[in-house]
């Protein structure tokens, strides 16, 4: 089955890395020593990170640091991957031939496509620089050069390869986004990221992830030209708004039997709708049944492939290069009877929610050692959460359309221990149903039901968790008491975070 919009096994995931947090890779890259100025416009980044606490997100969260690679495309404009610079709290760059560190901030980042814009804060320092040139997507079995600063290095070196393959892959950063990228056999190793990949001397990719331990040797990747040119493009008007999805699935049509079944008359064309998001850019107009046969006139093959420029990719390159708002043209059967209709693209939200989250304050609750929280890929990972019904509803969320019912998934991930909640820590991971008679959607709906009264039972504090018939119970009074005593104990200066609302 293909799956549009993210991930179909995110166990696939396990071996990949970005490569700037990529460890053990052996160093094969050649160091170079250009006096030229050619590459001058290659930097290497030194970042330091604040990485979120998701298991007690009033803490500021863990100091950190790492480097990559970028290089100048414009007037003070470097690029580099999202992950380089990803909970940055300060950036610096420095060229290949000044050790002088010079700050820098983020002016775009694309989490969803692992790429992002920095400028340095006086740029007095780059008005000299060389920009590299943009150019297009390498043939196969033709050498490329990936440029960087690899293990930490203080030089600028170079490794060599062939283009070996050119697929739509899992892009790790996110963990479920899905995007073009071009495979390379030769050693890319950590530090790397965000550094130009090359051909003819001009920029054919960006170098990003690869493969670690023992699951496959010498294979770096590299993002190609159409997925960077779609960023640019995207931020000229001064905002990221992110890639737009069909939001659908679909199964290829290779059995005889059920290509004369579904009334087919082209052999080797279309591919049977499997699944269709209620809330997705498709919903409403396909359904599961239906044979995608063409997009914007161009007929879709039996196996998901489409011809793009000449070249036979993904059907999805033709929707990944379009932007909210465009329209895109499908011809499908449905009960044997062909039809046209125009879909207009959007992101879909819901996803979002199963991937790495990434430059943003962790929300929360905290009531009398209570702490809520909406579940999300980060969340899940950081708590080890086991409880069978949370996994089940992390794990189908998509599948099972639970995000219909509940926008965010509310999880009861601590109780922090105190006289008032004895005996409750067994309710740790279970989802919030209800409170006070208030169904739980999102979390900002936890603050309201807190404060409202149980009719007959005003001293009371009732919490409802899903397939669990004993409610929790707290005494209002006590509770309302307890809750300071609770936050001078565990340092906690502010008892919610709602997000920027």
């Amino acid at each position: 089955m293909k799956t549009h919009f993210l991930v179909a096994s995110f166990t696939a995931l396990i071996a990949w890395i970005p490569l700037s947090q990529a460890a053990d890779s052996p160093e094969v890259s050649q160091a170079i020593d250009t006096t030229s100025g050619e590459w001058e416009g290659i930097v290497n980044i030194d970042v330091s990170v604040l990485v979120p606490d998701y298991r007690e997100p009033w803490n500021a969260g863990q100091p950190s640091g790492g480097s990559g690679t970028g290089f100048l495309i414009g007037k003070n404009r470097f690029l580099t991957n999202a992950h380089v610079v990803s909970n940055a709290t300060k950036v610096v760059i420095r060229t290949m031939n000044d050790p002088e560190p010079h700050p820098a901030k983020i002016l775009f980042i694309a989490h969803d496509c692992d790429l992002a814009i920095i400028e340095a804060e006086d740029p007095s320092a780059f008005e000299k620089l060389k920009k590299l040139e943009l150019g297009g997507i390498p043939k196969l079995n033709t050498e490329v050069i990936a440029v960087g600063y690899p293990i930490g290095g203080e030089r600028i070196s170079v490794t060599r390869g062939v283009v070996s393959r050119i697929d739509f892959r899992p892009y790790s950063h996110t963990s479920v986004d899905n995007h073009l990228a071009i495979q390379v056999d030769a050693a890319i190793n950590p530090g790397n990221s965000g550094g130009p990949v090359l051909q003819g001397g001009k920029v054919v990719g960006v170098a990003f992830q690869g493969y670690s331990g023992q699951v496959a040797q010498n294979v770096g990747y590299m993002i190609p030209m159409p997925v960077i040119k779609r960023f640019l493009k995207d931020i000229e008007d001064g905002t990221y708004d992110h890639y737009v999805d069909l939001a659908a699935s679909n199964f290829a049509i290779e059995n005889p039997a059920q290509v004369k079944a579904l009334g087919l008359d082209t052999e080797g064309q279309g591919v049977l709708i499997s699944d269709v998001e209620p809330a997705g850019s498709a919903g409403g107009i396909l359904k599961a049944g239906d044979v995608l046969l063409a997009i914007d006139g161009n007929p879709v093959f039996n196996n998901g492939l489409i011809r793009v420029d000449g070249d036979l990719v993904d059907m999805n390159e033709v929707v990944e290069r379009k932007f909210a708002g465009d329209k895109v043209n499908i011809e499908f059967l449905r009960d044997r009877k062909r039809q046209t209709e125009t879909i207009t693209l959007k992101r879909f939200l819901p996803y979002v929610t199963l991937g790495n989250q990434y430059n943003q304050r962790p929300r929360y609750i905290v009531s009398a050692g209570l702490v809520f929280q909406p579940m999300d890929r980060n969340l899940m990972d950081a708590n080890d959460m086991r409880n069978p019904l949370t996994s089940y509803f992390f794990d189908n969320y998509m599948t099972d359309k639970l995000y219909k019912e509940r926008p965010e998934v509310v999880i009861l991930t601590n109780v922090l221990p105190d006289e008032v909640n004895t005996y409750l820590s067994s309710y740790r991971g279970s989802i919030v149903d209800e409170i006070n008679g208030v169904k739980i959607r999102q979390l900002k709906d936890v603050k309201e039901g807190l404060a409202a009264k149980n009719a007959g039972k005003e001293d009371f504090i009732v919490i409802k968790l899903l397939e669990n018939d004993r409610p929790l119970v707290l005494k209002r009074a006590l509770a309302e008491a307890a809750h300071p005593r609770i936050m001078q104990t565990y340092n906690i200066s502010e008892d919610a975070y709602l997000g920027n609302e």
